[in-house]
């Protein structure tokens, strides 16, 4: 009978240790104040790094790396993208599938221009809800097949979890698949298409929230990003900021 106990009272600890590793997490940093790196959840504090996770860069430099999500066209990409030109900065644009199928031209013209175009999966869903290694997979090579069709190169390896919950089981089956999860530690409240942000709020927002390493994430659906762009870019500039690929992480 002890012996059973024994048995049962393992298997408990089992399940329960998988039930951790497959709980679903939300992505969040906390600031302390205006310049300085913000800190990361508590709760993957602890196995974060482990999984080729990122959500800073170079923290000793100056340096931005400015990304896009695209989970669809809202008109503003090419009004983005001839600003990142003007202002010949690079940026990394986190597309789904559909995005690719539907706006061919916007992506050729991302690559052209020396852009990289990610993978932000095929349907959009929280990873740490698919427990089937198969589902998993496809939602990257979905994309990545899609991308290679269009424009006959592979994917860069680069990753952005659909709205930012991860696991710490989706992030090493992400890193078993030869990717980096890439996070954020600058993001507002802009992919709200009816309830756009003033733009001078946003502007002070943005410029407020940049520090050294700061992986910044703006939605190309918000209106208000694509009119100050420009004058964040120019602003941060000015402040001594250096934008960089993701390809030039540390």
């Amino acid at each position: 009978m002890s012996l059973l106990i024994l048995f049962l009272g393992f298997n408990l600890n089992i399940q329960k240790a998988l039930a951790s590793d497959d709980l679903e997490l939300n992505w969040y940093f906390v600031n302390r104040q205006n310049g300085t790196t913000p800190e990361s959840p508590k709760e993957s504090a602890g196995f974060f790094n482990d999984y080729g996770a990122y959500f800073v860069g170079d923290t000793n430099s100056k340096v931005i790396y400015l990304t896009f999500d695209e989970g669809y066209e809202n008109g503003n990409t090419p009004k983005i993208l001839d600003t990142l030109k003007e202002e010949q900065v690079p940026a990394a644009f986190f597309v789904v599938k559909p995005y690719i199928k539907q706006e061919g031209d916007i992506v050729k013209r991302m690559v052209e221009e020396g852009h990289l175009v990610c993978n932000h999966t095929s349907h959009h869903p929280s990873m740490a809800s698919i427990k089937d290694n198969e589902k998993f997979k496809l939602e990257f090579t979905e994309v990545e097949d899609e991308f290679k069709a269009l424009i006959g190169e592979d994917m860069p390896k680069l990753f952005r979890p659909p709205m930012g919950k991860y696991s710490k089981n989706s992030l090493k089956k992400t890193q078993d698949l030869g990717y980096k999860t890439i996070f954020w530690s600058f993001a507002y409240k802009d992919w709200l298409v009816d309830n756009q942000p003033e733009e001078n709020a946003a502007i002070k927002k943005i410029v407020n929230g940049a520090h050294p390493g700061c992986i910044m994430l703006l939605h190309a659906v918000s209106d208000t990003n694509a009119k100050i762009l420009k004058n964040v870019i120019q602003e941060l500039k000015a402040q001594g900021y250096e934008f960089k690929s993701l390809n030039e992480l540390p």
